[in-house]
């Protein structure tokens, strides 16, 4: 059968941003996104799968020194002996490091000292891009590397520093700026909208930067399948629990299930008790049922839509119906920085942006795959296995680092990210 899907719509044209630029841009944003923080909240670990934002900080900075000073600027000196050890994340090839449960402890170096770090890795990294051309096969794509590393980070960072502020009773808000005004944008009903199988190709082209897990570009059958037209809401989601959703296993995988009862869940993580509010960057807000629901696991995900005889997108369905479509929507704006109402437009909605869409795909190799060689082949490929794949981003991710192809994987349940659901079915 051909192929019945367009070409992928390109990202956002940034190929004539010199690399040092780009490179000071995203290391700004981090520092931006810093900024509503009182030094306190840098220094806390609020569970072990979460960092302080001081080793964020340090940890990015600890990527470029290691993989790009060290071996590439001749003369370099490391900023201060032991940060290979304490800002190391999992590069078990580069050598041994500080456990992730503990990070917390570590109230030494300072804030102010892990600032000065970054301040003297960027200036040894403009004087290595300095050095070498624009284009230069070595340096380039390490740099590329370093700068979407940061860029996850910077969302790791907004979801970890949410986790925090919600284990303080006082509930206290990352930022007080109000939302923006916009035009209120109620949700029509759900729609599914259909596509028909065939033969089509996923994965990154390569024409632009991409991690290797998105590679390589390969050829995958689908079935007739429709989508839901956007994602699914509070609102939507308030009639699953009022429904008993939580108390009844036959929508529950196993695992699921178990997980319910062990963990004691009645409702998506930052839901208070009465089911009227939930915790968001800007503090305890009233609960909009129009906006997408968030911060929920693959359990509660594929949940919900056995629940509403549904089920979850596989990623080549998701990827292939995403492709033809502008990467646009809600993502990170720092006014914003919490999902949108979809609005009452025709065509798919909220692909990118909003919240990370839960697929039912395992998170495995693609066929051909080989990790690089090295401690960068450690970046993705050891990880492949027991987690599930997301797509399209959230209202937390940079909008030049997210495209169709990416594939974003946590373990089923994780619940801390910004993690909602859109439905498929069969046709």
């Amino acid at each position: 059968m051909a192929a019945v899907y367009p070409a992928a719509t390109p990202l956002t044209d940034r190929s004539h941003e010199p690399l040092a630029c780009r490179y000071t841009r995203i290391r700004e944003v981090t520092l931006a996104l810093c900024e509503p923080l009182e030094i306190e909240d840098y220094v806390v670990q609020s569970m072990p799968d979460a960092s302080p934002a001081k080793w964020h900080l340090a940890h990015t900075s600890w990527f470029f020194e290691q993989f790009l000073l060290r071996p590439m600027l001749s003369g370099y000196r490391p900023f201060q002996a032991g940060f290979e050890y304490l800002f190391n994340s999992y590069y078990q090839s580069v050598g041994p490091m500080h456990q992730r449960p503990e990070r917390g402890l570590l109230t030494r170096p300072t804030v102010q000292e892990v600032f000065a770090y970054r301040k003297h890795v960027d200036e040894h990294m403009l004087k290595l891009l300095d050095s070498r051309e624009e284009d230069d096969e070595q340096t380039a794509p390490l740099v590329k590397l370093g700068i979407n590393h940061e860029q996850q980070h910077q969302e790791l960072l907004l979801t970890d520093i949410k986790h925090l502020l919600s284990r303080n009773p006082l509930l206290p808000a990352y930022t007080s700026k109000p939302l923006p005004a916009m035009e209120a944008r109620a949700p029509g009903p759900l729609q599914f909208l259909t596509f028909e199988g065939g033969v089509g190709e996923i994965g990154a082209t390569g024409k632009h930067f991409c991690f290797d897990n998105e590679t390589p570009r390969h050829r995958t059958l689908v079935e007739p399948y429709a989508l839901g037209d956007r994602l699914v809401t509070n609102g939507e989601y308030l009639e699953f629990i009022r429904a008993g959703g939580y108390r009844r296993p036959e929508f529950w995988l196993s695992d699921g299930w178990s997980t319910v009862n062990q963990e004691g869940w009645t409702r998506p993580f930052y839901w208070a008790p009465g089911l009227d509010s939930e915790f968001t960057l800007r503090g305890l807000q009233p609960l909009d049922a129009r906006a997408p629901v968030t911060h929920l696991s693959y359990y509660e995900a594929d949940a919900f839509a056995r629940w509403a005889n549904a089920r979850l997108p596989t990623e080549a369905e998701w990827e292939l119906a995403a492709r033809s479509l502008p990467v646009r929507g809600n993502l990170l704006k720092p006014d914003v920085l919490t999902p949108l109402p979809a609005g009452d437009t025709a065509g798919l909605k909220q692909m990118f942006g909003d919240v990370w869409e839960w697929t039912a795909s395992p998170y495995v190799a693609y066929p051909g795959y080989r990790p690089p060689a090295g401690a960068l082949g450690e970046y993705n490929g050891k990880f492949m296995c027991n987690q599930l794949v997301l797509r399209g981003g959230s209202c937390a991710t940079p909008a030049d680092h997210v495209r169709a192809t990416y594939r974003n994987f946590f373990y089923p349940q994780a619940r801390w990210q910004f993690m909602g659901v859109r439905l498929a079915r069969d046709l």
